[in-house]
């Protein structure tokens, strides 16, 4: 499931968007960063890009310092992300030895919207952190939090029907803010 108090596609990618609140989380992202990320995006089409966001981590505002690209080993990369784990492990230690942490995730939808599919909902396993998606068609970038209604900071579950993952995780929308 996931809380948008804005669902249209055109995104503002560079602000919060209309319909965010101004107290919720946010995800701040050197505009340097974002441009890698976006043409990355466009070079990997048609198939979804995946990578990896360090910097400072807070559970409600995150600051992105670097990211790590990776490989996307999914049966089905068209519509799929995988971040391949041997590159997943090596990405975390050089992040830590950056003094990094992990901020959260992103990846591309070359042919879908900028915001979490039923797939990122499934797979979701990183609470109050962020996924970064790129959409190509149409273009937008957008920002997610991963939340568990549990509570208790551990990973969420996956999803338990088509729309809600079975702990009561959710994506909550996040001010995306460049600098």
């Amino acid at each position: 499931m996931t809380r948008d108090p804005a669902p249209d596609a055109a995104a503002d990618t560079a602000g919060a968007g209309p319909g965010c609140d101004e107290d919720g989380p946010a995800l701040v992202v050197p505009e340097a960063i974002r441009r890698a990320i976006r043409d990355r995006a466009r070079e990997g089409d048609p198939e979804e890009i995946c990578g990896i966001l360090g910097g400072t981590f807070g559970p409600e505002r995150s600051r992105v310092r670097s990211q790590y690209s990776a490989t996307n080993v999914a049966e089905t990369p068209r519509t799929r992300y995988r971040i391949d784990p041997e590159e997943q492990l090596e990405r975390f230690e050089r992040l830590e030895a950056r003094d990094e942490e992990i901020v959260g995730f992103y990846h591309s939808h070359p042919r879908g919207p900028a915001r979490p599919s039923e797939t990122d909902i499934d797979a979701a396993t990183w609470t109050d952190r962020s996924y970064l998606i790129v959409s190509l068609d149409p273009f937008a970038v957008r920002s997610w939090r991963w939340r568990a209604e549990t509570g208790g900071g551990a990973p969420a579950g996956t999803a338990g029907d088509d729309s809600e993952a079975a702990d009561g995780g959710y994506f909550e929308r996040e001010r995306l803010r460049t600098e």
